[in-house]
């Protein structure tokens, strides 16, 4: 009856680390996110150290895919000293997975003060292709298909504006009007939503898929420890069953 309830939690240890594997990508793929987000955006932000849940949740998910392959190796082989280190790991899991949530949370709350540099950015403009800072609101209003920073009025202030006789930058045109030149008086071929308000939500769409994964890694890591706990009870009673034979 022992082995067979033995086998059983090994299985549910192998079934539950490939479930771990799956999780491990997803968390990776959100710091991925956050990191290419970052790169986009890095000109608008305020803090330098944005980037840093992304970095955690990479830690987090590498930790993630080592644990999933040491854990379906103790599915099938039996050491003491690998299910210690298994269980280490998943401690250790679990604390980096709840620093970056930690963190991305804290700059969720602080996302429009941190977007602060955005104004200036875009006041600056200079539509040159060798200025990363025009390079950066060009691609930042083409892909989330916004203009200026609460509307395309923003321009109007702008020495750009002046400059060019009262033309917006091309990349405020919308798409479907192939015939825009960025007049203002035509209004209707401009995006209308600003992009500080679409750059914050695509910020906050990645950073709380960060702070969703930590939920998900706990549940399956409670699974995990349970059994894990289970199995040790049972690898230490075997090794307590074995006797040293005297010569007689």
């Amino acid at each position: 009856m022992s082995d067979q309830r033995k086998n059983a939690l090994k299985t549910i240890l192998q079934l539950t680390c490939q479930l771990f594997w799956v999780v491990g990508l997803v968390v990776g793929l959100g710091g991925v996110y956050l990191l290419m987000k970052y790169k986009q955006s890095s000109v608008f932000l305020s803090q330098s150290h944005f980037p840093l849940p992304a970095y955690l949740a990479l830690a987090s998910a590498v930790l993630i895919l080592v644990c999933g392959g040491l854990g379906s190796w103790l599915s099938i082989r039996d050491s003491i000293f690998l299910q210690g280190l298994f269980v280490y790991l998943l401690v250790l899991v679990f604390c980096l997975e709840n620093t970056a949530s930690a963190l991305a949370f804290f700059h969720t709350t602080k996302l429009e003060s941190e977007l602060t540099p955005l104004s200036g950015v875009f006041h600056n403009y200079t539509g040159s292709g060798h200025d990363p800072d025009s390079q950066a609101v060009d691609a930042t209003q083409a892909e989330l298909q916004c203009c200026g920073v609460h509307g395309y009025r923003d321009w109007l202030e702008t020495s750009w504006f002046n400059s060019t006789g009262g033309l917006v930058p091309h990349s405020c045109c919308n798409s479907t009007f192939t015939s825009c030149n960025g007049a203002v008086d035509q209004p209707w071929q401009l995006y209308t939503q600003g992009c500080q308000v679409k750059l914050e939500k695509s910020l906050q769409f990645v950073l709380r898929f960060i702070i969703w994964g930590s939920p998900i890694v706990f549940f399956v890591e409670v699974v995990l420890f349970l059994t894990m706990a289970q199995l040790m009870t049972q690898t230490d009673q075997t090794v307590k069953e074995y006797r040293i034979l005297g010569k007689n």
